[in-house]
This record gives C-alpha cells, structure tokens and sequence, in this order.
C-alpha cells in the first residue's frame, strides 16, 4: 500500500526514533541499516539500496511517495509505544 507524506514530516519521524531503532528496523527486515536510512531520507545507495521511496520537490521539503509502508509502519509503532510509556 502506497502512502503519500511530506519529506520533512518523514525526517521528524526518523529524528523522533530512540537510539538503536534503525538498526532494529532493518535486523527484522534483513535488510542493511543504510537501506532504513535511505527510506529516510539517506542517499547513501553505495551500502544501501532504495526502497521505493520516491520525492518530489514542493513546499515542506517535498512531497514523498512510499511503495511500500513497512518501515514507515515499524517506525509509527516504536514511536507508540514510547507514548504509551
């Protein structure tokens, strides 16, 4: 499911992550730790890859486009659950 937010709306969301999330994140994706940094906003593509994110330029940094939400969705519940705490 794809899922339309603004770029600095994402950035907020990965700076708002605890310590150690991104490496969570990408241990239960088995994916590298860069790839969850570059479906934030990273463009290190040398030791990570894309994740369909797609940006385009406009007022708050952009609009971004995600193919796919699971990062985006396991980021919203570790931020849930520092709420609940």
């Amino acid at each position: 499911m794809t899922k339309t937010i603004s770029f600095n709306d994402l950035r907020r969301i990965k700076d708002s992550l605890p310590d150690g999330s991104i490496h969570k994140i990408a241990d239960k994706l088995n994916v590298t730790v860069q790839t969850v940094r570059n479906y934030f906003g990273g463009t290190n593509y040398e030791f990570g890859k894309n994740c369909g994110v797609h940006i385009e330029p406009g007022p708050d940094g952009g609009i971004v486009v995600l193919d796919d939400t699971t990062i985006y969705d396991m980021a919203i519940e570790i931020l849930q659950e520092l709420d609940k705490e």
